[in-house]
């Protein structure tokens, strides 16, 4: 629900100068919706809403809103793309090495080194991406029985 404060999908993408199509707006509610969606995942929560959509403008629609901020999206290493609509915060992730579920992690806090680029050539670093690694509870739970 939209509250005169809260934006509609709508208008975040007509204020972001996007277009409004119901794929648009479909996909952006599915990856909201969603926990870390992959493309596949997300196509198919879009043609559940709006039917019919390629891949090919999935992947288009997904370039745009993450281009424009809406979306984020996150490649843990070995795993395909996913993409979230949690953005703006500089959260971070815990990635499960054996299922591969992700889950958000607030900001890192505290004086671990890689909190604090030890030299940052130059660059006004403005966010950082930290993934952690391990097992989640499930696959814990199965690798001590």
């Amino acid at each position: 629900m939209t509250t005169p404060e809260t934006p509609t999908v709508a208008e975040e993408l007509r204020g972001v100068g996007l277009r409004v199509t119901a794929a648009r707006v479909a996909l952006l509610q599915t990856v909201r919706e969603g926990d870390h969606l992959g493309v596949e995942a997300i196509a198919s929560g879009v043609r559940d809403r709006v039917g019919h959509i390629s891949l090919q403008a999935v992947y288009e629609a997904l370039h745009a809103l993450t281009a424009a901020g809406l979306v984020r999206r996150i490649e843990p290493a070995n795993s395909s793309a996913r993409f979230e609509g949690r953005v703006g915060d500089n959260h971070h992730h815990v990635v499960c090495r054996s299922c591969g579920v992700v889950a958000d992690v607030d900001c890192a806090a505290g004086e671990a080194p890689c909190l604090t680029a030890g030299d940052d050539h130059g660059f006004t670093i403005d966010e950082a991406e930290v993934i952690y690694w391990g097992l989640c509870p499930v696959c814990s739970t199965a690798a001590s029985s």
